[in-house]
């Protein structure tokens, strides 16, 4: 699964980026919007569920006349409002209320479970609360399929990271794996793009955490791009590591890259470091006991 994520600052601009998404047909069940504005949420879902219908004849997810919106009370957020096929699985039927309406009006199920204090929303959505919390809102693209994925990171690099498309970008990405003590620092250089450095950097972190490594530094000193897969592929690696009980940071991350996580709001969620030797001592005496273990 290949995941694109760009950021929006008006629903008017994420309203043309999801029109030229599906005219670039990217499947209506690939697409996620996420906001905290009901306005936005209900505005959007009438215009793209019209949109859809008379494009594609309404079919599943974004019907004729309106789309699904989904809402969840999310702890520490408040209400948050998506759209599309996978606007709950993503939302997670977190907290007290939560559902699906059609003709853009939002649903309230009072029979939906309660929240605990477990409750938590689920690790790739957890990333993108910083940005919600910002006002911005987010469109997501989750497919299996890499020409689809080419195509949203186009729309999505040039409407919502304001970049030249994917195939402007430069290609290919290297890595060397270190481990210093207990910590893996991984040696990252080149692109983080779609189909291609975003699938290399999922190799070399699901590798690490396969063989039990806990502590992990991506040395970005070399990278010099990033598109919207890469991003998505960025906040997905620091998911499955937290979801393993890891940590990640990222250290020596260039000018260009940080203004890039900077557009998407998502320099808040990492843990950047200044260089290398700065990331490794930051995660103190626990690493040490790893290697250790070792």
């Amino acid at each position: 699964m290949e995941t694109a994520v760009g950021v929006f600052g008006s629903r008017e601009n994420a309203e043309l980026a999801m029109k030229e998404l599906l005219n670039k047909r990217v499947p209506q069940e690939s697409l996620v919007f996420l906001t905290r504005s009901e306005t936005d949420a209900r505005s959007l879902g009438k215009e793209i569920g019209t949109y859809a219908g008379g494009f594609v004849g309404g079919s599943v997810g974004m019907a004729a006349g309106t789309a699904a919106v989904a809402l969840a009370l999310v702890p520490g957020i408040g209400q948050v409002f998506a759209l599309g096929v996978g606007a709950t699985a993503l939302l997670g039927y977190l907290g007290a209320r939560s559902g699906q309406a059609l003709g853009g009006v939002v649903a309230h199920d009072s029979a939906a479970p309660q929240p605990t204090p477990e409750t938590h929303v689920p690790e790739d959505a957890a990333l993108f609360v910083e940005v919600l919390k910002q006002g911005h809102s987010l469109i997501v693209v989750r497919t299996e399929f890499h020409d689809v994925a080419r195509a949203a990171c186009e729309v999505l690099d040039r409407m919502g990271l304001g970049r030249p498309g994917a195939a402007a970008a430069p290609a290919g990405t290297r890595s060397d794996v270190r481990h210093v003590g207990g910590v893996a620092v991984v040696d990252l250089a080149g692109a983080i793009t779609v189909g291609k450095g975003n699938l290399h950097l999922r190799e070399v972190v699901d590798g690490l955490l396969s063989k039990g490594s806990q502590f992990v530094v991506l040395n970005m000193a070399q990278v010099d791009y990033l598109d919207s897969s890469g991003i998505g592929e960025l906040a997905r690696s620091l998911a499955s590591v937290r979801k393993s009980g890891g940590h990640l940071k990222l250290a020596s991350v260039s000018k260009r890259v940080y203004e890039l996580l900077q557009t998407t709001h998502l320099h808040k969620v990492f843990d950047i470091q200044a260089d290398e030797a700065a990331a490794i001592q930051s995660f103190g005496a626990s690493a040490g006991g790893a290697a250790a273990k070792r």
